[in-house]
């Protein structure tokens, strides 16, 4: 009877669940009020500069309008703290020179301009993006609440993040396959400026023979990293390239705080697992996930159920992945909803989906405070009942 009470979920139905959505809008209001209204000159009250991560991609931007070298570790750091310092505290910038089109005009504005624009514009992507999904997959429900529930979006917002970016990018991209191969090969080759997030892409796409969408994903990859080349100069490659072992030693440090990472291999890591071991069950599921959705996609015609299985396996199949990156986990989350409500839900899927939905926000305090990390197992939940979901449209 325990069991039956997660298992099957009954108790939350809609009436309680739109109450909860409301609670969580509301309390995410409440908190980016509290942090806005007790800051003072954009600082806030814990001595962060708002937008936190931001400030490396506007120092990038800043750099790039001055001709400067942003995979200079030393003069990014300086230029950070001309702005802006907190003893310890520095936000690196990693991103491949793809990204640098995307960063280069925030130098031409003072930070937070730059911020508002960035936040606005890349949030209504992805706000876009959602309600694409919710078109295609039949669902009416009040997106906006959704959106303003849903606790990453908010750590996005805090963070000033890219993940509402490339949220939008690769949801957009894999809804679209089937009916604008090639716009949606574009926003996919856009959204290489965040690699490690795109690994099941191609999977998916060769498995199911999407020809015209690999084409018009390479396309637009390379002539981004042309643009980069373009305006920027070729040595920009050879600059990042040299700081990527940085990037990788960062991961495998915990520099970056394995509490606010969500991969297995953080998770290893956060319990005390040696890195060794941890690293080599994170390359077996790096394996087993790509080969399940190949397996899921192999000569089908692409549907939102593939693109959702897709997107729910990105977090697993990397070892650097945060919890602002959750974003993703919006489209898969909206697929397992409008299939269970149409044809009835299936055991574990009503607690998977409000368990993976509301645990950005107590994953990275669970993490810190009590060493616990809960997310690697709700991801891999979620995309094995997303893979369940495609296996069922599979054989009807």
């Amino acid at each position: 009877m325990g069991w039956d009470v997660l298992r099957k979920a009954e108790w939350l139905g809609a009436e309680r669940a739109r109450g909860y959505l409301v609670l969580l809008a509301l309390v995410n209001a409440a908190t980016l009020a509290f942090l806005l209204l007790t800051s003072t000159n954009g600082i806030d009250r814990n001595g962060f500069l708002i937008g936190t991560d931001f400030i490396s991609f506007w120092t990038s931007g800043r750099m790039l309008v001055a001709g400067a070298n942003v995979y200079d570790t030393l003069a990014h750091v300086a230029a950070q703290r001309e702005f802006y310092t907190l003893p310890g505290e520095y936000t690196a910038f990693f991103y491949p020179p793809s990204f640098l089109p995307f960063v280069w005009p925030l130098g031409f504005l003072p930070y937070f301009p730059a911020l508002a624009a960035w936040l606005t514009l890349t949030g209504g992507a992805f706000l876009a993006a959602v309600r694409a999904w919710f078109a295609a997959l039949g669902l009416k429900g009040p997106a906006l609440v959704l959106i303003a529930a849903f606790p990453p979006v908010i750590v996005t917002l805090t963070h000033g993040q890219t993940s509402f970016l490339v949220a939008a990018l690769l949801g957009g991209g894999l809804l679209l396959v089937r009916e604008r191969p090639w716009l949606a090969g574009v926003l996919i080759g856009l959204a290489t400026i965040k690699p490690q997030l795109g690994l099941l892409v191609p999977v998916a796409l060769l498995a199911s023979g999407q020809w015209r969408t690999i084409a018009g994903a390479g396309g637009a990859a390379l002539g981004l990293a042309g643009l980069a080349i373009l305006i920027f100069g070729p040595q920009v490659w050879a600059d990042w390239l040299a700081i990527t072992q940085t990037a990788s030693s960062a991961t495998d440090s915990g520099t970056i705080g394995f509490a606010k990472m969500v991969s297995l291999f953080a998770g290893l890591r956060l319990i005390g697992v040696p890195s060794g071991f941890a690293m080599a069950l994170q390359v077996g599921v790096t394996i087993a996930v790509p080969a399940t959705v190949a397996a899921a996609c192999w000569r089908r015609s692409f549907t939102p159920g593939m693109g959702a299985l897709v997107l729910a396996g990105a977090p697993l199949a990397t070892p650097f992945v945060l919890d602002y990156d959750m974003v993703l986990t919006a489209f898969p989350l909206a697929y397992l909803f409008a299939r269970g409500r149409a044809e009835g839900f299936a055991d574990w899927e009503r607690i998977t989906i409000a368990a993976t939905f509301a645990a950005v926000a107590f994953a990275r305090p669970l993490a810190i405070n009590a060493g616990v990390p809960i997310m690697p197992l709700l991801l891999t939940l979620l995309f094995l009942l997303v893979w369940r979901r495609v296996r069922g449209e599979i054989a009807a």
